[in-house]
């Protein structure tokens, strides 16, 4: 069932906020200081193609996880935060589009704080 989701997923959006996760990190990875954000970045990029039948589990809470999700905020986070949330609202529109709309938000969520989680 997930394989069916990851595949209507892709087609209905999140190709689209996949981009959005490809462009910060990208940004990100033109400084050498910003490399390690912009990789994670690119792990998100590939979650957010296929989020179905993955888990977000929280592995560090230390602070330099809470200093970078502060500057991540600031730098690239609200912006895929709203892109996701405005996906969510467009997905839950339709009883179909329901379960899609709950991975958005799962996506949004992870758009602000990204570091310190890891996908199993």
């Amino acid at each position: 069932m997930s394989c069916l989701g990851n595949i209507l997923w892709f087609i209905f959006g999140g190709f689209f906020n996949a981009l959005g996760w490809l462009l910060i990190g990208g940004l990100w990875c033109i400084t050498i200081v910003g490399i390690p954000v912009g990789l994670q970045c690119f792990k998100m990029a590939k979650l957010q193609l296929a989020p179905f039948g993955k888990d977000i589990v929280t592995v560090n809470n230390g602070f330099g996880s809470l200093l970078l999700n502060i500057l991540w905020i600031v730098f690239g986070g609200l912006a895929l935060a709203i892109a996701n949330l405005v996906s969510a609202l467009l997905l839950a529109i339709t009883i179909i589009g329901i379960p899609f709309a709950l991975q958005s938000l799962k996506m949004a969520q992870l758009s602000l704080m990204p570091f310190g989680k890891e996908v199993r």
